[in-house]
């Protein structure tokens, strides 16, 4: 996929200072620049390299005053940086629209699929599932009976969705995640038996949320499980039975979240971290990676440790835990003087 300066420019709103006929096809680091490829300057430590790179069309601010020669033709806008993300989801959406029916691929005749799709070749899409415009399922997919996927979402390889699942719009889905299987529901009986309690909920995913690759959300047990408009997942993470998940939340990586807690909106929560089940957590709740939530969280706090506790009195306690030893040899040493004087006495 090529593109000319002039193109560029065109997309940013920019102008062009050199070739506008200058072509490239790929993007790089500016101190890496090769022929043909695209970068950016916004940061001022690195005007250096402008005058060295290789790279064929280089982004700057139009605040940016050259000082030397500048063999690369350059794209002129207001914020360089953000021209750049721009440009890269531009780029994104462009390699990413693919058009059309693989094959081979199976496709419920009862099944309403709407228009500009994309379907990969081997993925399956069972009884009265209803599929949005531009949706983009890519190979080895496969979606269960009675889904319901909202415009312009994709969904990567390797995905599986359990029957009675509801997709919003703008929705990404990465490769190799599941979306409703069973919870993790299971009954002792008079044998020490464990027997599996039948999960016949469903799992509802609003609008504008992005699931990360390998990532799990069950099934809830009556219900849904539900993860609101706007919520970011991670790789890697699990989402039990019931859960409920507030909008704009952010979760990291490697968490697990265990059933029927209630996380609230524009929560942050990083890598690692474990929450019990029945807990609720309020809105603006940080939560420091690897902590151990086990008791309901007010909302606007911020909570750090296994079990989770204030930020604010867990950087005392670490402090206090990292002398610990050095206390501990001025107690043994005032344990010895004391029984010194006691001997005199």
């Amino acid at each position: 996929m090529k593109f000319t300066a002039q193109q560029i420019a065109d997309i940013l709103e920019g102008e062009v200072q050199g070739n506008p006929d200058q072509e490239v096809s790929k993007l790089s680091k500016i101190e890496e620049g090769e022929k043909g490829s695209l970068s950016f300057l916004s940061n001022p430590k690195y005007n250096s390299f402008l005058y060295a790179t290789n790279a064929s069309i280089v982004i700057v601010n139009k605040s940016f005053k050259p000082e030397k020669e500048i063999n690369a033709t350059l794209v002129i806008v207001e914020d360089a940086y953000q021209s750049f993300s721009k440009l890269l989801e531009f780029y994104n959406k462009v390699k990413n629209n693919k058009i059309g029916r693989e094959t081979p691929h199976f496709i419920s005749k009862s099944a309403k699929i709407g228009n500009d799709e994309y379907l990969g070749a081997f993925c399956y899409i069972g009884d009265n599932v209803v599929i949005g415009n531009n949706v983009k399922i890519y190979p080895h997919v496969y979606i269960g009976d009675n889904t319901v996927i909202g415009d312009n979402t994709t969904i990567f390889s390797g995905v599986k969705i359990y029957s009675e699942t509801q997709i919003g719009k703008h929705c990404n889905i990465h490769a190799g995640s599941i979306i409703g299987a069973d919870g993790f529901g299971f009954a002792p009986n008079d044998k020490g038996e464990f027997t599996a309690i039948p999960q016949i909920g469903s799992v509802i995913i609003e609008d504008y949320v992005d699931i990360g690759s390998a990532s799990t959300i069950d099934r809830a047990t009556l219900g849904a499980t539900i993860i609101r408009k706007g919520v970011k997942l991670d790789n890697q993470i699990q989402i039990a039975h019931n859960v409920e998940i507030g909008k704009n939340t952010v979760i990291a990586a490697q968490t697990g979240v265990a059933g029927s807690s209630k996380i609230g909106d524009n929560c942050m929560i990083g890598g690692q971290v474990g929450i019990a089940g029945h807990i609720k957590i309020g809105n603006n709740v940080k939560i420091l990676a690897q902590a151990g939530i086990s008791k309901n969280i007010k909302e606007n706090t911020i909570v750090n440790g296994t079990p989770a506790f204030k930020v604010q009195d867990f950087n005392k306690s670490y402090a206090l835990f990292k002398s610990l030893p050095s206390i501990v040899l001025k107690i043994n040493q005032l344990e010895k003087e004391l029984k010194t004087q006691n001997k005199k006495q």
